[in-house]
């Protein structure tokens, strides 16, 4: 399978320009490129000469289309000039609309601008910060602290899934989250909750919780019934086996399609269960059955994940990653690695960041909307 291009290939399977119709069987991916900010892209949008991505205030101009049959893909270089007409010819215009358009409300919150989901682990021992705030008046107390700093979602969780991780018993886990959730959804403030159990899950909603946050994308047979019925804005996570061993199934044949394809797969079982759109989010889950080279492959390819016209959500915050990459700093001194690869997201259009460094993202987040007149 090939794509025929009017100039030469940049690199390996790779082709400007495109005159090529979809093979049968084959599965497209849009990736939009040539990314403008600010000023620029609202001109850009105002002449034609761009399109917004997720409604704004980004714009592209540009996009990779690949095209995967199997394991065999080709990808061509393609300006927005083009790429309108040879969506238009294939039937796609679908696919290109869901790059486009804004974003609804999720969880209550606009996605016209970038938001702070902060991680509030009621632990005692998680990667980072296991044990910290482990006490339910420490966990209030930080919860507190995180919302006066400027976090939009405060994401409540009672059991650590970072690699190698023992599994923690439903009853166990509702008895160290939900009194702090309680305590913060009778206060207002937007609580998600971080679980992979159905039984957590329906206890944090019945105590305010509003959003649904689920490493493993509703994998628990209980889940998708009960948030459907409760019509819960819920992320969906991608990840490979379970904690204990997500880190042995770390092959791809090419990660950012693979992990776009499993995604689709969830997002489909959601609406045949009844769930709107407008309740879904996606993480491509960076670290979750991920080596180095594949959690830069996906934040470089976080356009693509527009394509399902859904919120993304980017959780990377002290992940191993950045130390491997630079010296090995432990997890919480890893916060100016944190911060540039989160801002690496979000210039790709990433509408949440899970983070624990609230105070700082917040600060880049200020820096961030300033240059790109975003509220």
């Amino acid at each position: 399978m090939s794509l025929s291009g009017q100039e030469p290939a940049q690199g390996p399977g790779e082709t400007r320009g495109l005159r090529v119709s979809i093979p049968p069987g084959a599965r497209v991916f849009l990736r939009p490129l040539g990314i403008l900010g600010g000023g620029t892209a609202a001109r850009a949008v105002e002449a034609g000469t761009a399109l917004p991505l997720a409604g704004g205030p980004l714009a592209f101009t540009a996009a990779e289309v690949i095209l995967r049959e199997g394991t065999e893909m080709s990808r061509a270089l393609v300006p927005l000039t083009e790429l309108r007409g040879w969506v238009r010819a294939q039937g796609l215009d679908d696919d290109l609309d869901r790059l486009v358009r804004p974003r609804p409300d999720f969880g209550g919150l606009s996605m016209d601008r970038p938001r702070i989901m902060a991680i509030l682990n009621v632990t005692p021992d998680s990667f980072s910060d296991g044990g910290d705030f482990f006490d339910h008046g420490q966990a209030i107390e930080r919860g507190a602290a995180m919302l006066a700093a400027g976090a939009d979602i405060l994401d409540v969780g009672g059991e650590s899934t970072r690699p190698g991780a023992d599994p923690v018993a439903p009853e166990e886990e509702i008895r160290r989250v939900v009194p702090v959730v309680r305590h913060f959804a009778e206060r207002g403030a937007v609580v998600s909750i971080d679980t992979r159990h159905a039984r957590t899950m329906g206890a944090a909603l019945e105590a305010g919780a509003r959003i649904v946050n689920d490493v493993t994308a509703l994998s628990d047979p209980d889940a998708l019934p009960l948030v459907a019925k409760a019509g819960a804005p819920t992320v969906l996570m991608h990840m490979r086996g379970e904690p204990r061993t997500m880190q042995n199934e770390l092959h791809y044949d090419d990660v950012a399609t693979d992990v776009m394809a499993w995604l689709a797969g969830r997002i489909e079982a959601c609406r045949a269960a009844g769930m709107a759109d407008a309740d879904l989010a996606v993480d491509y889950g960076i670290g979750f059955a991920k080596g180095t080279a594949h959690n830069l492959e996906l934040i470089r390819a976080t356009t693509m994940f527009h394509g399902f016209g859904l919120p993304v959500l980017v959780g990377l915050s002290r992940k191993g990653f950045i130390g491997r990459l630079s010296r090995e700093e432990p997890p919480k001194d890893r916060i100016a690695g944190s911060v540039a690869a989160g801002l690496a997201a979000v210039d790709q259009g990433a509408q949440i960041l899970r983070v624990h460094d609230v105070a700082e993202t917040f600060q880049a987040f200020a820096m961030w909307r300033g240059l790109h007149g975003a509220g």
